[in-house]
């Protein structure tokens, strides 16, 4: 029998400052590496410099695995998600501060304090486990057990013997109780696990999760702002790579880091967008296939000797609708 968790177990101390500490060198190198970038290819036009900071990226992902698999370091992605963003503003208050003008300065220091808030947030966040009673536990357990015996695959549970408080007859939510692997837990409204957050994101912290990729976006845009009004006011960009200083490649390198962040958050927010739109879970998208409600079987034809399977979205009531539900506007 396999115990069901109900909460997500913190890390050791002594282990989570080893994360920490781990994810802050990473953040120090991989910063200084993209400094590289604007010193020896100023001449590169924007895009080729964008290209090559994806380069750089890449390799330290690459060698970051390389490092957990082979000298069991391990670095914590909701770190080094919170030194980028505190390495960005120590830059910005040392160097590009004095560029900006008194309203941006504001505005941008504004959303950088919110965007630090939003991320203690979500990472402490519930993201809608399910603790149920005796009776019910027995059938998630029983699930559980079900689950590992597949070799891990991801089940839904049936709405029939669900107990916990918040399911409601004609929520459609509460029908979507899935197990997230990487937290040991059932989650409801279950969307995906989110690597750079520590946490699920599900029915309680969906709508924080949002906010705060549009908070992402906001101050990434104004950084790059900043950045751009600092380096045309210190001519920067006119400067060969020997006459600019450290903190002006830093200032570049930073910018180009926005610029990436930027667009790929842009297809990340559009994505999720589309989902609530249409009323359908990342989780449920990628594998539809494992959950019944969302296949359409298709009755082979004479002559034809096997069924087709194609996807179906049996909880999409309409545009209008669906983002109602989403902002809990419909009547309980």
């Amino acid at each position: 029998m396999v115990e069901l968790p109900y909460q997500r177990k913190p890390l050791a101390r002594g282990k989570l400052i080893g994360r920490c500490t781990v994810s802050c060198i990473s953040v120090l190198l991989s910063q200084f590496a993209l400094s590289l970038i604007p010193r020896f290819f100023s001449a590169s036009p924007l895009l080729i410099q964008v290209a090559l900071s994806a380069l750089v990226l890449l390799v330290f992902v690459v060698l970051g695995r390389w490092c957990r698999r082979l000298l069991g370091v391990h670095a914590s992605a909701p770190a080094f998600v919170f030194f980028n963003v505190l390495f960005v503003w120590a830059l910005y208050f040392a160097v590009i501060r004095r560029a900006v003008s008194l309203v941006m300065d504001i505005v941008f220091s504004g959303e950088v304090t919110m965007l630090i808030i939003g991320l203690c947030s979500i990472i402490a966040s519930n993201p809608g486990l399910v603790t149920c009673g005796s009776s019910c536990a027995n059938e998630l357990v029983e699930s559980l057990d079900a689950e590992v015996e597949a070799h891990n695959e991801v089940v839904e549970t049936s709405a029939s013997g669900l107990c916990h408080e918040s399911l409601t007859k004609g929520s459609t939510l509460g029908r979507r109780i899935k197990y997230c692997r990487s937290c040991k837990a059932y989650i409801e409204g279950f969307d995906h696990h989110c690597p750079a957050f520590g946490n699920c994101i599900g029915q309680n912290n969906h709508a924080l999760f949002m906010v705060l990729l549009a908070g992402f976006l906001a101050t990434e845009a104004s950084y790059v702002v900043c950045s751009s009004q600092f380096a045309a006011k210190s001519q920067i960009i006119d400067r060969t790579t020997l006459e600019t200083s450290l903190s002006g490649n830093l200032a570049i390198s930073t910018m180009l880091f926005s610029i990436l962040q930027l667009m790929w958050q842009v297809v990340f927010m559009s994505w999720h967008i589309y989902c609530i739109c249409f009323n359908i879970r990342t989780d449920e998208w990628i594998n539809w296939k494992k959950y019944p409600e969302f296949q359409h079987v298709i009755e082979s034809q004479p002559g034809q000797s096997f069924s087709k399977v194609r996807f179906r979205n049996p909880y999409d009531k309409g545009i209008l609708e669906n983002v109602k539900e989403f902002l809990a506007l419909e009547e309980k």
